[in-house]
């Protein structure tokens, strides 16, 4: 009974027969994919924007350093010129010294009009005393105001940052001296986003808004990521001039926060279409390092070998691209 068993499975082998009665038929025919290309995309920020002196002096305090998230408008760092304390203190001193007079002239002023009052005086002297309160009074304000502007250069010395984001580098120290317009730090800020550089030839095929595929952020474990565990992002940007034969585009993708400005990743980016013919990956049946396809011919189902290509999906299935072995048309079985 063994021998006859043993018979019957050498026969359906041979003749290439289905083993099981569960099967399905699959029509090859040509479908279109896009033809992708493999780049590294260097994660740029969207605006670096360096938080410059406004005054020139001393740096007392920095509050950042490279790394440090930061929010538009928080002090960064804080300078001083000694010259402006001594500024300040003139300017009171003129204040008080101008106060007094005033108060002076304004006693010489109520003085003279009760002088004239009892006809004692002129009223010349009044219109000289009340003209000399004038005088004094607007030397005053004139002086507030010069203080006011004293005061207005002493906050300057706060650096406030320009923008929200991430402290990129900062190339002072406490107790640099700085000169009005020196840079404090540099801020990077507006969200971040990848930059390609593509050879020419792709120049006219790459479009705007194509999607396109994101590898993991790399490690050392894991090498710079497969084109399986990668994520969708989108072209939003191809810029309209070469340079030394590469074309710059942009793509947005989410989850770019944790990457360092600089550091590259892979890409994956469709720079044109192609015809292939493709099977489903249950059809493929490898023996020995070769692949085999069970196909429906005239004179019943045989197996033939393949030499397979590329995976894709094509309207939400998975797809084996076939090199050589089939022909459109060909009725595939699949288990």
């Amino acid at each position: 009974m063994s021998g006859t068993r043993a018979a019957i499975v050498a026969l359906l082998v041979t003749t290439g027969l289905p083993a099981t009665a569960s099967s399905a038929e699959f029509v090859v025919s040509p479908a279109v994919v896009n033809e992708t290309k493999a780049v590294f995309g260097k994660v740029e920020s969207r605006d670096s924007v360096p938080a410059r002196a406004r005054l020139g002096g001393t740096v007392r305090e920095i509050r950042v350093d490279e790394g440090s998230e930061v929010a538009k408008g928080d002090v960064i760092a804080v300078i001083v010129d000694d010259k402006i304390a001594l500024q300040e203190q003139a300017a009171d001193a003129k204040i008080l010294a101008l106060e007094s007079q005033l108060k002076n002239a304004r006693t010489d002023l109520d003085r003279a009009e009760k002088l004239l009052t009892s006809g004692s005086t002129t009223q010349a002297r009044v219109d000289q005393a009340r003209t000399q309160v004038e005088v004094l009074t607007n030397q005053l304000a004139a002086a507030e105001a010069d203080r006011a502007v004293i005061a207005a250069q002493a906050a300057e010395g706060s650096v406030a940052a320009p923008a929200s984001g991430r402290v990129l580098r900062v190339p002072v120290t406490q107790g640099s001296v700085v000169l009005p317009g020196e840079e404090i730090a540099l801020v990077a800020g507006g969200g971040y986003f990848l930059r390609l550089a593509l050879p020419e030839r792709h120049a006219a095929e790459i479009v705007v808004g194509s999607p396109v595929l994101v590898g993991d952020r790399p490690s050392a474990a894991n090498g710079p990521g497969t084109i399986e565990t990668a994520e969708t992002g989108e072209l939003v940007k191809v810029y309209p001039q070469i340079e030394e034969g590469r074309v710059d585009a942009d793509v947005e993708v989410d989850g770019l926060g944790d990457f360092f400005v600089g550091e590259r990743t892979l890409v994956w980016i469709p720079v044109g279409k192609r015809t292939v013919l493709s099977v489903p990956p249950e059809a493929i049946v490898t023996r020995h390092g070769v692949d085999y396809v069970r196909i429906i011919g005239k004179d019943g189902e045989m197996e033939v070998a393949v030499i397979l290509g590329e995976s894709f999906r094509d309207d939400g299935e998975d797809r084996i691209e076939v090199l050589t072995g089939l022909k459109s048309g060909d009725r595939v079985v699949v288990p």
